[in-house]
């Protein structure tokens, strides 16, 4: 005979035994459909943006809209000079990012400093580093092969005084934009600059 729940389908009285039981009749509660409560608008619900609310999400950054207030130090403008004092180093930063464009020896030195000192996290005060060493190994290597053509020719001679005053010029020139935090880049010397900066470690 069969169990309670035996779910052979080849019995024919299957049908019927399941029917039987598990067949349950649901009790009618007659209950009516209810609604939520009615909640009228407030202004909280439709407040709009102000001026300033609007203003701290309109501001780009790498083609993107992103809150001011949710910007890190690492987001900030690349051309904004800052009395920031750098750690480890003990000077404002704009003061960093403008020394190594000195001419005379100055701004050399200064870079080869700033790479050695400064960690890597300031990546702003280490780009302007690496960019004026590029730029002052740039005009030594010129220097040197005009110099030795004058040793052939006055006109090479001529040439390196001339080109001597345009670079040193060109340094303060870089310096004075650099110290107000306006953009100093020197194409020329990109891949110089990403190779000094790369391989100059901090020393710890």
């Amino acid at each position: 005979m069969p169990k309670r729940y035996d779910t052979n389908p080849l019995d024919p009285e299957f049908p019927n035994k399941v029917r039987e039981a598990q067949t349950e009749t649901l009790q009618n509660l007659n209950a009516e459909t209810q609604q939520f409560p009615f909640s009228a608008p407030t202004e909280e619900q439709t407040r709009k943006f102000g001026d300033a609310d609007f203003a701290s999400y309109s501001s780009p950054f790498n083609g993107q809209d992103i809150p001011v207030t949710y910007r890190t130090a690492k987001l900030a403008d690349m051309n904004q000079a800052s009395s920031r004092e750098v750690s480890k180093v003990g000077m404002p930063e704009k003061w960093l990012i403008g020394l190594p464009y000195i001419p005379w020896y100055i701004g050399l030195v200064a870079s080869l400093i700033i790479l050695f000192v400064v960690p890597k996290s300031e990546t702003k005060v280490r780009f302007h580093a690496a960019q004026g060493l590029a730029a002052h190994l740039a005009i030594l290597i010129v220097s040197a092969v005009l110099g030795g053509l004058g040793k052939v020719t006055d006109v090479a001679d001529v040439g390196n005084g001339i080109f001597q005053v345009v670079t040193m010029i060109m340094l303060i020139v870089f310096a004075v934009k650099a110290w107000k935090g306006k953009p100093v880049h020197i194409e020329s010397v990109d891949d110089l600059t990403e190779w000094l900066e790369d391989k100059i470690k901090p020393r710890n």
